[in-house]
C-alpha cells in the first residue's frame, strides 16, 4: 500500500529534486568497476606498451609498480590502489587509454589471422608443388632452388619425425616475403597520393 505522505513516484519532491542530479549508486559502482578493469588490463600489458600510453604519470606508476609485485596479498593491495588512481581520470583521458587498449587488441587479431595465413601457405607448399609455381608468379625473387630444398627437406622431417627446421625457415621467408609486399604496397600507395598531390598544384 502506498504512502499518503509521498507522492505518486514514491518520492517527496525535495527528496527527488536531490537523488535527480546525483548518478544512482549503483551507476558509481559500475563505473568504478569499470575503471577497476581498465587498470587490471593495463597491469597484464607488457611494460613498455604501458610506458607508451598516454596517462598522468602518477597513474602510470602506480600501474608499473602493480607488475612487479609478485606478492599475492601485495599485488592485490596494489590493484585496488591502481583502481583509486584510475578513478582520478579525466573522462577524455579514459577514453585515450580505453582506446589504445582496442587498438592493440585489434592489432593482435589481425596479427593472428596473418599469421595463420602464411602456416596455410606453407602446408599447401607441402601437400602440392604447383604451389610453389604460384609463389613464385607472385614473388619472381624467390631463390626458387633453395625453396625446393627446403620443401623437400620439411616433407622429410615430418615422414621421419625429426625437429621441423626448414618447417620453421620456409615460414620465416614468407614472413619476409609478406613484409615486402605489404612495404611495396604501402610505398605504392605513397607515390600515388604524391602524383594526386603534384596534379591538385
Amino acid at each position: 500500500m502506498p504512502n499518503a505522505n509521498r507522492g505518486a513516484v514514491g518520492f517527496q519532491s525535495s527528496e527527488f529534486e536531490q537523488e535527480y542530479d546525483r548518478p544512482s549508486k549503483s551507476q558509481l559502482k559500475r563505473e568504478m568497476d569499470a575503471l577497476q578493469k581498465l587498470g587490471e588490463s593495463l597491469v597484464n600489458e607488457p611494460r613498455d606498451r604501458v610506458k607508451r600510453v598516454p596517462m598522468p604519470e602518477d597513474v602510470r606508476d602506480a600501474i608499473l609498480e602493480c607488475q612487479q609485485i609478485k606478492d599475492h596479498e601485495g599485488r592485490r593491495r596494489q590493484m585496488q590502489y591502481v583502481g583509486k588512481k584510475m578513478r582520478t581520470l579525466e573522462a577524455d583521458e579514459i577514453a585515450i587509454i580505453q582506446k589504445t587498449i582496442d587498438s592493440w587488441h585489434g592489432a593482435s587479431k589481425a596479427e593472428t589471422a596473418a599469421m595463420h595465413a602464411l602456416e596455410r601457405r606453407r602446408e599447401k607448399l607441402l601437400a602440392d608443388d604447383q604451389a610453389l609455381t604460384e609463389l613464385l608468379n607472385r614473388h619472381p625473387d624467390v631463390d626458387v632452388q633453395h625453396m625446393r630444398t627446403l620443401i623437400r627437406n620439411a616433407r622429410k622431417e615430418q615422414a621421419e619425425n625429426k625437429p621441423p627446421k626448414a618447417y620453421r625457415e620456409i615460414f620465416q621467408i614468407l614472413k619476409q616475403l609478406q613484409a615486402q609486399a605489404a612495404r611495396a604496397k604501402s610505398e605504392a600507395a605513397e607515390d600515388e597520393t604524391d602524383e594526386q598531390d603534384d596534379d591538385e598544384r
